[in-house]
Parts: C-alpha cells; sequence; structure tokens
C-alpha cells in the first residue's frame, strides 16, 4: 500500500502527492469550482467527490475497454492511486458539437452536430493555456511526430467509447479535455481526469447543461447535475 509523504503540487482541482512507492502517486479532489483560468473560484461541498466518482468510473470503462490509463484505484471518495508519469504538457481537446470557444470563434450556431475534431493547446498557466497548432508542438519540442498521431489515433478512439457509454445513459458528449503522459517505458497513457470539470455533457432529451458551464455562466446547480450524470452512468455500467 502506497502512503502519502509530501505535496507535490496543488492546482484548481486537485492535490497530488508523492508516496512511499516511487512508481505511484495520490491524486486528492477538491471542492473548488473555477473558471477563466482560476480568475472565478468558489468551492461547491461535495464536488470532489462526486467529479472523482465519475472520472473512477469513466476510467474503470476505458481500462476495461484496453485503453492504457494512469488509474489504479480509488482508496477513499477522495482519493486515486494513480501511476506515475512524465506528464505532457499539452491539452487534447475534441469535439463532437459546437459550443464554448469554437461557437464564439467562430460565431457557429451552438449545439451544432460536426464530425469530431481535435485542438491542442499548451498547458501552461502563465500563458493562459493558448491554443496551438501541429508545428508549435513540434517548434517547442513537447512531444515526437510519432506520438502525437498515436495521441489523435487514441483521442479519437476514446471518444467513440464514450460515445457509446454515453448515448447509453442518455447524455451527449459535446466534448472534453485529455491529457497524456509517458510511463518509464514511453509507453503513452491517459492521465489526468475525467469528469464534467473537463467535459461538456448535456442531457440527450433537452440538450441542457450538466457539467461546469452551469457554473461558468450562473445557470444552475453544478452539484445537482454532477450528480445525475453519475447516476446515470453508474445505472448504465452496472448493466455491463
Amino acid at each position: 500500500m502506497a502512503d502519502k509523504i509530501r505535496l507535490l503540487y496543488a492546482g484548481k482541482a486537485k492535490k497530488v502527492f508523492e508516496t512511499t512507492d516511487p512508481d505511484y502517486l495520490i491524486v486528492e479532489y477538491l471542492d473548488q469550482l473555477t473558471a477563466l483560468n482560476g480568475a472565478k473560484l468558489e468551492i461547491k461541498e461535495g464536488k470532489g467527490i462526486v467529479a472523482s466518482q465519475i472520472s473512477n468510473l469513466l476510467f474503470n470503462y476505458l481500462n476495461r475497454e484496453g485503453i492504457k490509463t494512469h488509474h489504479m484505484k480509488a482508496l477513499n471518495n477522495r482519493e486515486v492511486l494513480v501511476k506515475k508519469l512524465s506528464m505532457i504538457p499539452l491539452e487534447v481537446v475534441l469535439r463532437n458539437r459546437v459550443a464554448g470557444s469554437l461557437e464564439k470563434r467562430f460565431k457557429l450556431e451552438r449545439g451544432q452536430k460536426i464530425e469530431p475534431i481535435i485542438e491542442f493547446y499548451y498547458k501552461n498557466d502563465e500563458l493562459d493555456d493558448p491554443f496551438m497548432c501541429e508545428d508549435h508542438i513540434r517548434i517547442l519540442g513537447l512531444i515526437s511526430e510519432e506520438k502525437l498521431v498515436e495521441i489523435k489515433n487514441l483521442t479519437n478512439v476514446i471518444n467513440q467509447l464514450l460515445i457509446s457509454l454515453f448515448n447509453k445513459a442518455n447524455l451527449e458528449l459535446v466534448d472534453f479535455k485529455l491529457e497524456f503522459g509517458l510511463d518509464k517505458n514511453g509507453e503513452l497513457i491517459l492521465a489526468d481526469e475525467i469528469s464534467p470539470d473537463n467535459c461538456r455533457i448535456w442531457d440527450s432529451q433537452n440538450l441542457t447543461s450538466l457539467d461546469k458551464d452551469l457554473f461558468r455562466q450562473d445557470s444552475g446547480d453544478v452539484i445537482a447535475a454532477y450528480q445525475l450524470v453519475l447516476k446515470r452512468l453508474e445505472e448504465i455500467t452496472n448493466k455491463l
């Protein structure tokens, strides 16, 4: 059993701890909700618990489907044991519908279905996580071209797996952000979290938001929405 030794990193939504086993870390999910790169911040009691539960469920599902992830096991309702990776400073965003910055940048119709597109953002808070093209990734030397192709292919596979699951739960996966790392053998591994904190999830019946947009826009009960997502996903995965 790996035990906490010291805090390595405190982010907007999670804390990461070094453990007695050098190959593993412990991630603690926080009750903080942030928007605008941290400019808007509130504490919502229980948010960390439900986000952790959703992410655990989705990582377990992807593990069963053959996707290699950093997720090992939930230690309690907030903490998760994960593999230690060398993280790639890249946010990978896949979009299935028009929403958020895609809607604003190009004045597209919100909710419009599109062929899945992948965007990249440089994970750097000082620079406000700027949008990147593949040439930027190459110039900065963030990842090899071979690994970038692997990231894109894997992201598309993950998208199809998640869409299949979400559709059964009467949920629309609008878009989501992924992060990847390399293990000690140089193998690409899915990391971070998958929850309404970093996904847009809509109710399939009325296309209402069940994600962090409720906080961004002060338009609804975030915790109730997250709990509804969890309930629906649990009902489906319990049958798998």
